[in-house]
């Protein structure tokens, strides 16, 4: 039976700005979100037990990369019986009067695939940061390297890439450009939804000038992060929102929302 209401997975590497992208989504009157749950940033991956979630699931700097967490259509996980037990466990968190329902973890990074296998109809939002900086906000977090944690990134963006191949309905963020366009960027996550744009709740801040930018000496390392389309200063070398949608009018709509005017 098809569920009355829909899901938008928000999916990101820890400090990538995926909550920054749901409190957007969850502005919009016609999304609803999850709100003082009694977990880390209201994610989603700890108030349901369809798929384990414990001290080793998730780990920042790790996760993305790990081969048991990637779980993808025919794992273990995709069964009815999984779906009906997170469907049930998120049901009291949600506003049921709308159609959309956005959830959060970085674990969505490697479920994407299994998500769109329990949930047909859901949709996807990957949020990317450059790696220099995604590894200077982590690194509080992490006991591994700069250098380290910016090859993870890549790591994790190339496998989060080959998994996109796979949905029918995806869109790819950057940080840097949500931040620098902050009404343009949500203007084009509401086209992708099929919903007309609401004005943004918060300022945006910058999180990318917090940090110092730092000197990558390995040149294997610079060479990557330009291939992935990031300067090795720490800026965003190609812009734009990767969308994939079934519907033309959809991908247009996000495309036309991006390349309006700047703010």
């Amino acid at each position: 039976m098809a569920l009355p209401h829909r899901y938008v997975f928000v999916a990101g590497l820890h400090r990538s700005g995926t909550s920054l992208v749901a409190r957007i989504l969850g502005n919009h009157p016609q999304i609803a979100s999850i709100e003082n749950a009694p977990v880390p940033e209201n994610e989603g991956c700890y108030l349901q037990g369809g798929i384990p979630h414990t001290a080793l699931h998730g780990i920042p700097g790790e996760f993305a990369t790990d081969p048991v967490q990637h779980l993808v259509e025919g794992c273990a996980f995709d069964t009815l019986e999984t779906q009906q037990r997170i469907e049930h466990d998120w049901s009291n968190w949600f506003d049921s009067a709308k159609p959309w329902r956005v959830e959060k973890s970085p674990v969505n990074l490697t479920r994407m695939r299994l998500y769109q296998n329990l949930f047909p109809t859901a949709q996807f939002i990957v949020v990317k940061r450059n790696p220099l900086k995604l590894a200077a906000a982590m690194a509080k977090w992490s006991q591994q390297s700069t250098e380290a944690l910016i090859r993870y990134a890549l790591d994790a963006y190339a496998l989060a890439d080959d998994d996109l191949r796979y949905l029918h309905a995806a869109m790819v963020v950057h940080y840097e450009e949500l931040v620098e366009h902050p009404q343009q960027v949500a203007k084009a996550l509401y086209a992708f939804l099929g919903l007309d744009c609401v004005e943004l709740a918060e300022p945006i801040h910058d999180g990318n000038a917090d940090y110092a930018d730092h000197a990558i000496g390995d040149r294997g390392l610079r060479e990557r992060l330009l291939a992935a389309g990031y300067d090795p200063d720490g800026s965003l070398q190609r812009s734009g929102i990767t969308c994939r949608h079934p519907l033309r009018a959809v991908r247009e709509a996000v495309e036309s929302a991006f390349s309006a005017s700047p703010d």
